[in-house]
C-alpha cells in the first residue's frame, strides 16, 4: 500500500508536525506501508515530483514535531484555475490539471492521498477522488484541517490557530516596548485573518493575559496601560470610525501611546473600493483573495488614525510570518497528534474526509464528510472571552 502527504497553501504552525503524527501513526497500525510525499503540494503532483519518506525520517519523527513550515514545501495551486496552471507552466495548453493530477496519482499507485491544508486544499483533494472514481480507480483522501485564520466550516478549532496567537502576542511583547521611543505614540499590530477576526482577537487575548503576568514600575513610567491594548479591529464588527478618533485621542492624551489590534481583513471592501474608484487595480492570486500584501490594510489605518490622534510616530508592524512559522505548541501538538491517529485509521479503513473537531457534534474530534467543508467561517464575537476583553480595554 502506498500512502502520499501533500501539504498547500500558507505555512501554518502545523504542517511538519502534522506529517510527523500521520508517520507515528502508521508506524503503528501498518508499518509496512510504502510513505511519499508530494513535493511543494498540488505543484508538485502537477510535476510528478515526489519523495520517499526512508525509515531515518519514520524513526525520527520527533524531530518533525520541533520544526515550522513544511518539509515537503507548499504552495498555492488551484487544479480547477487552468489558466493559472498553465502560466506558471505546471501543465501544457489544452491540458486539464485535475486530469493530469490524477493521472500522476494513478501512475504512482497511490492508495490513501492525506491533504493538510486550508478549505480549498481538502475540497480540491475530494474533487480528484471524486475523479478518479470514474475511472473505477479507488482513492481514499483524508485531509487535516490546516490555517491559522479559524475559518473553515464545521471545524471548531483549525490547526496551528492556536500557536499563531500565541506566537503574535509574543511578537508584540517587544514591539509594544517602542512606546518608549518617543511621545504620543501610535502602535498598529496587523495581524493575519483575510475574513475572519479569530486570530486578531485570539492574539489579543493571548498578549492581554500575558500582561498579568508582568511586574510594572509605574513610578518611572513602565505603566501596564501603556503596553496594554486600547482597540481590537476585525472584519466582524463594523468600525464607528468618529467614536474610536474620540476614545483613542482621550487616551492619547492621557498616556501618551495607543496600540491598535488590526486584523488584516477589517476595513479590506473599504480599502479596495477607494483604490478602484480612484482608477487603480487590486492584485488577487489564483483563488480570486486580494492580495493583501499590496493594499496595505495596516498602513491605511495608520493613515487615517494618525492625524486624528496627533501621533508624533507611527508604526505598523506585521506579525504573520513570525506567527505563521512557528513550531506548534503543546495544546496545538496535542490536537495534532489524535487528529493524525483518526486520520490514519479512516484512511485504512476506506472512508475519506477531514478530521476535525466538529461543530454540529459538540466539538468532538470527528470524520468530517468533505461535502461539509467550507471556508469563510467567521468569527462570533458575541463569546463571552472577547466582550470580557472588550471591556476590560475599555472598547465596549
Amino acid at each position: 500500500m502506498k500512502i502520499a502527504f501533500l501539504t498547500a497553501g500558507g505555512i501554518a504552525p502545523c504542517l511538519s508536525a502534522s506529517i510527523g503524527s500521520l508517520i507515528d501513526a502508521y508506524n503503528d497500525i501498518y508499518p509496512k506501508a510504502e510513505l511519499i510525499g508530494y513535493l511543494h503540494g498540488y505543484r508538485g503532483l502537477l510535476l510528478g515530483n515526489s519523495i520517499a519518506i526512508p525509515e531515518k525520517v519514520k524513526n525520527n519523527t520527533d524531530i518533525l514535531y520541533n520544526f515550522g513550515g513544511s518539509p515537503i514545501g507548499n504552495s498555492r495551486v488551484k487544479l480547477t484555475n487552468i489558466e493559472s496552471c498553465v502560466n506558471s507552466g505546471y501543465i501544457k495548453d489544452g491540458e486539464n490539471p485535475l486530469e493530469i493530477a490524477a493521472s500522476q496519482l494513478i501512475k504512482d499507485d497511490v492508495n490513501i492521498l492525506h491533504t493538510i491544508g486550508g478549505d480549498d486544499t481538502n475540497t480540491m483533494a475530494a474533487e480528484l477522488s471524486y475523479h478518479l472514481r470514474e475511472k473505477n480507480y479507488d482513492l481514499t483522501v483524508v485531509g487535516l484541517p490546516k490555517t491559522v485564520d479559524n475559518d473553515i466550516y464545521p471545524i471548531t478549532q483549525t490547526l496551528g490557530a492556536w500557536t499563531a496567537a500565541e506566537q503574535g502576542a509574543i511578537f508584540f511583547e517587544n514591539i509594544a516596548n517602542e512606546n518608549t521611543t518617543s511621545n504620543r505614540q501610535l502602535i498598529i499590530h496587523e495581524v493575519m485573518g483575510r475574513h475572519c477576526g479569530w486570530l486578531t482577537a485570539y492574539t489579543a487575548k493571548e498578549y492581554h493575559e500575558r500582561l498579568d503576568q508582568k511586574e510594572f514600575l509605574p513610578e518611572i513610567l513602565i505603566e501596564k496601560k501603556r503596553w496594554d491594548i486600547d482597540a481590537i479591529y476585525i472584519p466582524e464588527i463594523k468600525i464607528d470610525f468618529d467614536k474610536e478618533f474620540s476614545r483613542l485621542r482621550k487616551l492619547m492624551d492621557e498616556k501618551d501611546s495607543v496600540n491598535i489590534f488590526l486584523s488584516e481583513g477589517a476595513g479590506t471592501d473599504t480599502i479596495v473600493s477607494e483604490i478602484e474608484n480612484n482608477g487603480g487595480s487590486v492584485t488577487r492570486d489564483a483563488f480570486g483573495h486580494v492580495a493583501l500584501d499590496t493594499i496595505n490594510p495596516g498602513q491605511w489605518f495608520a493613515k487615517q488614525f494618525s492625524d486624528r490622534l496627533n501621533a508624533q510616530k507611527t508604526l505598523v508592524q506585521k506579525s504573520g510570518y513570525y506567527s505563521r512559522s512557528a513550531s506548534p505548541n503543546k495544546k496545538d501538538l496535542n490536537l495534532i497528534k489524535l487528529s493524525g491517529k483518526l486520520g490514519a485509521q479512516s484512511a485504512l479503513s476506506g472512508e475519506s474526509g477531514v478530521i476535525g473537531l466538529d461543530d454540529n457534534n459538540n466539538a468532538s474530534l470527528s470524520l468530517i464528510d468533505f461535502k461539509r467543508i467550507k471556508g469563510g467561517k467567521p468569527f462570533d464575537p458575541s463569546v463571552s472571552w472577547f466582550n470580557k476583553l472588550l471591556t476590560e480595554i475599555g472598547q465596549k
